[in-house]
């Protein structure tokens, strides 16, 4: 267990909040002590939620623990029924009440509410949200759509003629990031193809809608950290097939109608017929030009990291110089997509070693979740949320998908407007010497910020002939203890720095360490600009 001021994920019973707060009549009834109840703040405060979360605790206290804390949760969980009247309960404990083993599972069994309990099990000290997300939607589906499979073997009835094809959405839920609207356009997309969706899940269901899944002639997994377990288990008991591509950008979302076609056997030119997506023509046009070969880092979930890669260097022409996530669960995934771009991924879940990676990386834009947000502020440099972990303001009031046609043109702006427009840096470079375009004036897109050109540079050292020839005083400034001492390495001439301020911002600091490096290697005493422009040919081959 490693302690930290961030973490990309909380413990595996916020998956659960997160499923069962997406669902409309399911309640969670989770044991934990006083301190551990913060569903409200996550719903209700970050997604903006109207009603409060479907979650009571038994919230038991530290004099509690001397008493009988097992009774103490079955009554909680005959309030809960009794108030909130809901069709199925699910049932378990948060990291502290794991220690009690209390089993929550058999003491809300043996109270004979007359109602599906679904017990979690949910190993807080070894995983962690998303997992327990997952989990959470597996053994739902277990509990509620179990009951109507058919026996082991039994071939899959055939779809009678006169009905449109049905299908499933799985793994959308509460506090997802932008799951609401996703589901909005998929929903369109699957339309104009003659696909009906059968259930949303668990974002909108109820009870009775997860147990008729089964009833669908396929399911649609758009969130495969929660869906594809559940998808996987309804593949083998009803014998439904699982279409799992993604639909964010442009490119997989034409896959993913491909994939639906096939599913479905439908017709995929009516979906592809009627694109929307402005974004390939807009990053094709002459005022788009400049986004050629921008430096993009991109960092969250597994699913949005992939996808948003394949469209920054696919749809927009950046060039992908990191790739990484936070889960562990899709390390796979993540590391086959990063060998697509010459990059090693980075599989972490600790800010610090994405914020090493970022800083020695230096991209022009950061794709990434709330904390690459502040990472990215700190260094300067634009930055564009695709994941959550998330805050307030990544649930906007306007319709904002990721996925689909319109989701596409959402990604175009979304990632486009915070990198310097093609007219303004040739602006800056025109009138560098301009006082309002100087180096230490942030540009227009990072408001107050100062760029990361700004941060502390090395000293010119003065050659040994001027500084013998200065004042004593001046001399013995230089020379005391307290005033900082130069890195050892070799100095640059006044011509070298005036040629060096002439490199963009934004790698004018990687330019520099590249220098001296090469000057060191070399032996130079002094970086002449001849030793600048032999830098920059030896680590441009």
């Amino acid at each position: 267990m490693q302690l930290t001021v961030w973490t990309y994920e909380g413990p595996p019973h916020v998956g659960a909040m997160r499923v069962a707060t997406a669902l409309t009549d399911v309640h969670y009834v989770l044991h934990a002590p006083q301190g551990d109840t913060y569903a409200d703040l996550l719903f209700t405060m970050i997604e903006r939620r109207g009603a409060r979360p479907p979650v009571t605790y038994t919230t038991f206290q530290a004099r509690d623990l001397g008493g009988d804390t097992a009774e103490l949760f079955k009554t909680s969980v005959q309030e809960a029924c009794e108030r909130f009247r809901p069709a199925a309960v699910l049932v378990g404990a948060s990291c502290t009440a794991e220690l009690i083993q209390d089993d929550p599972g058999g003491l809300a069994r043996a109270l004979g509410l007359g109602i599906p309990v679904i017990p979690l099990e949910l190993p807080a000290y070894q995983r962690k949200e998303n997992w327990g997300a997952s989990e959470t939607f597996y053994h739902l589906v277990r509990a509620l759509a179990g009951p109507s499979a058919p026996p082991p073997g039994t071939p899959r009835p055939a779809r009678p003629a006169d009905r449109r094809p049905r299908c499933n959405l799985l793994g959308p839920t509460a506090l997802g990031f932008r799951h609401r609207d996703d589901v909005v356009e998929v929903t369109r997309l699957l339309a104009k193809m003659g696909v009906d969706v059968s259930v949303v899940a668990p974002l909108g269901a109820s009870a009775a809608d997860v147990a008729r899944l089964g009833e669908a002639d396929f399911n649609v997994v758009l969130y495969p950290e929660t869906g594809r377990q559940a998808a996987t288990w309804l593949a083998r008991s009803f014998g439904q097939p699982m279409v799992d591509v993604v639909p964010i950008g442009v490119g997989a979302t034409r896959d993913f109608i491909a994939a639906v076609a096939a599913a479905a056997s439908v017709d995929p030119a009516p979906a592809l017929a009627a694109e929307t997506a402005r974004s390939p023509w807009y990053a094709r046009s002459v005022d788009s030009t400049y986004l050629t070969g921008k430096r993009v880092f991109v960092f969250g979930d597994a699913t949005h990291a992939v996808a948003a890669a394949r469209v920054a260097r696919d749809e927009l022409g950046f060039t992908v110089v990191g790739l990484g996530t936070y889960q562990r669960e899709f390390a796979r995934e993540v590391r086959t997509a990063a060998a697509l771009y010459g990059v090693e991924a980075l599989i972490t879940d600790d800010y610090l070693e994405v914020e090493e990676s970022i800083a020695g990386l230096h991209p022009e834009l950061v794709l990434g979740t709330q904390m690459e947000r502040h990472i990215a502020k700190r260094l300067g440099v634009p930055c564009a949320v695709i994941s959550a972990p998330i805050h307030v303001q990544d649930f906007p009031a306007r319709y904002s998908p990721q996925m689909g046609f319109e989701g596409a043109n959402v990604l175009f702006d979304s990632w486009v407007h915070p990198l310097m427009m093609g007219l303004e840096e040739h602006l800056l470079g025109m009138f560098r010497d301009d006082p309002e375009f100087a180096d230490g004036a942030a540009p227009s897109h990072l408001a107050s910020v100062a760029p990361i050109a700004a941060a502390p540079v090395e000293p010119i050292l003065a050659p040994a002939s001027v500084v013998a020839e200065v004042a004593p005083v001046a001399v013995a400034h230089l020379a005391s203890p307290a005033a900082p001492v130069p890195a050892a390495g070799p100095d640059w001439t006044a011509e070298a720095e005036r040629e060096l301020r002439k490199i963009p911002f934004f790698v004018r600091g990687k330019a520099r360490r590249n220098t001296e490096i090469f000057a060191r290697d070399k032996g130079c005493a002094s970086i002449t600009v001849e030793t600048l422009y032999d830098a920059k040919a030896h680590f441009g081959r």
